[in-house]
């Protein structure tokens, strides 16, 4: 394939905001945002439910970061059981409020799904990118997965990382990889992508670690490796709050170090709705004061 070309600059870093499920979540998400927009990160996204469960939440979350920050926000958007006049509508929706990014995904197989395939019109995530992009041009800058560590549904690695070409194929302008705590897991993926001629940005996404059995569950869901020194270390410091949290910012500072000095286009901030762990590491790392 011709080898692509970045149609975006560095895209820095950002942060990823999730719908609040509880009326106290609506409520502290305002003060929660000031915080993290005075690091002045390049954009927020904004997740969707499994099966678009949170949609609503979605775009009432988004005119929230507008109306309190007046960043740039990405919403995400997922195909699972969804129809092309559904997404359609959102795009439209979202064009609407002056959304310039999308974060494309497949979404979440249901728990009762038993093959790959997604059910609804678009089954995979280069679908959904082929659709934004002959619907509206290129008004939106698309962002799409990666997973340096291999999606947990995927069997091969070669198989996932020609899903990862086939959305750059369809106009991904750049990716978010998965979370991880192994840099040499991102540069492997980078090399592939380098032979692949796959030029788009893939920026890290990553997880502050706050606390043992969270972290823990976190990783076993996204198919995740969390090295054994991290785990036995995290065990033992779990009921010492502050240590815990302490030796968790050390170990994801030294891992974005890495990953900048090695070249990676900037960081994603899974933030879970919290300022200060994330806060703490944009500190650490000259990102803001």
């Amino acid at each position: 394939m011709p080898s692509p070309v970045s149609r975006l600059p560095s895209p820095g870093f950002s942060f990823e905001l999730f719908p609040p499920r509880t009326p106290e979540g609506v409520a502290k998400l305002p003060a929660t945002l000031k915080k993290l927009t005075e690091a002045k990160p390049g954009f927020f996204s904004v997740t969707y439910g499994a099966l678009g469960s949170d949609q609503n939440g979605t775009y009432d979350t988004l005119m929230t970061v507008v109306r309190e920050t007046g960043i740039a926000v990405a919403p995400h958007l997922t195909c699972i059981g969804s129809t092309r006049a559904r997404v359609a509508e959102l795009l439209a929706q979202y064009r609407d409020a002056g959304v310039r990014r999308i974060v494309a995904l497949r979404g979440d197989l249901p728990a009762t799904a038993y093959s790959s395939s997604a059910p609804g019109e678009f089954h995979y995530a280069n679908e959904l990118v082929s659709f934004i992009r002959q619907t509206h041009g290129e008004h939106f800058e698309i962002e799409v997965a990666a997973y340096p560590e291999m999606h947990p549904q995927s069997k091969r690695f070669d198989d996932d990382f020609g899903y990862f070409v086939d959305k750059v194929k369809a106009g991904a302008d750049s990716a978010m990889t998965q979370l991880f705590y192994n840099a040499d897991a991102y540069f492997y993926f980078m090399d592939r992508c380098a032979k692949a001629g796959v030029g788009i940005p893939v920026v890290p996404g990553i997880m502050p670690i706050t606390g043992f059995a969270n972290i823990v569950r976190f990783c076993n869901n996204c198919g995740a490796d969390l090295p054994r020194w991290i785990t036995l270390q995290l065990e033992q410091l779990q009921d010492d709050k502050a240590a815990l949290q302490d030796f968790g910012t050390e170990v994801v500072t030294r891992l974005c170090e890495t990953l900048l000095k090695g070249g990676a286009p900037g960081l994603h901030f899974y933030t879970i709705n919290q300022a200060e762990p994330t806060l703490r590491l944009c500190r650490n790392l000259g990102l803001s004061t």
